[in-house]
């Protein structure tokens, strides 16, 4: 007998009402739009907020993504669309999974996305773990990407390129995919979400995004490396590719591959770029800036959204992200084994560093199909 119920928005055969979604709430405005919305269709909507880190602590700032008014926040619009709202103390599995990484990454000399592993080892998988044991169908959150449905659940570019977040969750597995919905991939705008959240009567209808890294105050990477790392910012040299001392620095964690201004060493011919890090020798390398453009990456901890195995896929063209404020570009990708590649950019690019990631597009379409971490190789 065929199932009685049409399939609702969320994919379910069965009403809203007997549907139960977990949702994702940082106090923002584009998850307070999900939740709403999902209430006002006759969802049965659970609220969770997590805690991520001490907000009386030096690393808490004003206007960061799950702070104190972040958390007040997420309640009062559970409280004004009438569903229950759950806060988690996450702040020991932040600290282990997210910040202690991001800060031994920038030590090591590499420059990490600690965005894209909260996603990966907090959001997407204790709080994914904890949406099941609160017997929910599905878990949605506030990201700007799509989920359709091919032979199974795929990702998609958000409809508004410039809100996408793909970059950011490329490492979403096929199973959590399953799990996940997306309500605001498809908008084509931020305007058309907080027209939304006005329509709600949402107090949050106007609040700005949160900007940089939850945990770092005003962009500064460096000044909170030195509260998690005591006595990581050690003095030592700038010097050129061929070793020639041209001046000190206050410490590697101040530096990033590709920074022209604040080496202190001006005066020269020709412009200088910081082209590595050799955090064991305490060096800053500087060079000319074609030193900086790479055209071989060797990519690994790849995670595959495309069709079958990813160890059997042939050597094919794709499109390629290496920053997520870059559009994809051109290029090669070559399967060395399950977990790892090498990928050839058709263009050379600038400041590809160790810690970021290469995200994979299939080609003149919107399909993620996975990607992994940038390495020094071997």
């Amino acid at each position: 007998m065929p199932n009685a119920h049409p399939i609702n928005s969320l994919g379910f055969a069965k009403p809203p009402s007997e549907t139960r979604v977990v949702v994702a709430m940082s106090g923002g405005v584009d998850s307070s739009v999900v939740a709403a919305q999902l209430a006002e269709e006759g969802y049965d909507v659970v609220g969770v907020t997590l805690q991520l880190y001490d907000h009386g602590a030096a690393l808490a700032k004003k206007g960061a993504c799950c702070a104190g008014q972040d958390i007040h926040d997420a309640r009062r619009v559970a409280e004004a669309m009438g569903f229950p709202h759950y806060v988690l103390d996450y702040e020991n599995i932040f600290k282990d999974a997210v910040i202690d990484e991001f800060a031994d990454s920038y030590l090591a000399g590499a420059t990490p996305v600690p965005c894209i592993r909260c996603n990966e080892r907090v959001k997407f998988k204790d709080l994914l773990a904890t949406a099941r044991d609160l017997e929910a169908d599905c878990m949605a959150t506030g990201h700007y990407i799509q989920r359709k449905l091919g032979a199974g659940p795929e990702l998609h570019c958000a409809a508004d390129a410039n809100r996408d977040q793909s970059y950011f969750l490329f490492s979403t597995t096929p199973e959590q995919l399953d799990f996940l919905r997306f309500p605001l991939g498809h908008l084509p705008s931020k305007d058309a979400t907080r027209k939304l959240a006005a329509k709600y009567g949402l107090a949050v209808a106007d609040k700005p995004d949160s900007q940089d890294i939850c945990f770092v105050p005003n962009g500064n990477y460096a000044s909170v490396i030195e509260k998690l790392r005591p006595g990581a910012a050690e003095p030592g040299e700038i010097v050129d590719v061929e070793g020639n001392v041209l001046g000190t620095h206050r410490g590697v964690i101040h530096y990033t591959i590709g920074q022209r201004r604040g080496l202190g060493i001006g005066g020269l011919a020709d412009p200088l770029y910081v082209v590595r890090l050799d955090v064991d020798k305490r060096q800053v390398v500087v060079g000319p800036k074609d030193l900086l453009a790479t055209r071989t990456i060797p990519v690994r901890e790849i995670n595959w959204l495309g069709d079958g195995k990813f160890a059997d896929q042939a050597e094919r063209e794709i499109s390629v992200k290496v920053r997520s404020t870059r559009p994809p570009a051109p290029a090669i990708l070559r399967p060395i084994s399950e977990t790892e590649a090498e990928v050839e950019l058709l263009t050379a690019e600038e400041g590809v560093s160790p810690g970021q990631a290469c995200v994979f597009y299939e080609t003149g379409g919107s399909r993620i199909l996975g990607g992994g971490w940038i390495w020094k190789g071997r």
